[in-house]
């Protein structure tokens, strides 16, 4: 199991990623939308936005949901949030066989797709 500090930094690394991208996955990340992590076995969500193409992480509510239902919704336990950053686990794989929760609405999970 990954520590708090470990799950913060991967969110910090795949928000820099992110900002360094180009051409298309520039563009589908282009949103303006809230967007929440929650790490399952820590029993801690990361609250924040996704916007002109970053991720800014703003906030890590232990126990219970955030106080607003974000738009763009992630669940998945420690271990596998740092191998999806780190580019050991594919994001399709782990969100098909249930490893990976991801929700919201269908316009963003069709504009989003080429990121996953």
């Amino acid at each position: 199991m990954a520590s708090p500090e470990e799950c913060r930094n991967a969110l910090d690394r795949l928000a820099e990623s992110l900002a360094g991208a180009d051409g298309a996955v520039r563009g589908a990340a282009d949103l303006d939308r809230t967007l929440s992590c929650h790490v399952t076995d820590l029993g801690l969500t990361y609250t924040g936005r996704l916007r002109r193409g970053t991720i800014d992480v703003d906030d890590a509510v232990r126990r219970g949901p955030p106080a607003e239902r974000a738009q763009i919704r992630l669940a998945m336990a420690s271990d596998d949030l740092l191998a999806l950053v780190d580019g050991r686990l594919n994001f399709a794989v782990a969100w098909g066989s249930g490893r990976v929760r991801f929700e919201a609405a269908l316009r963003d999970l069709l504009r989003l797709r080429s990121l996953l």
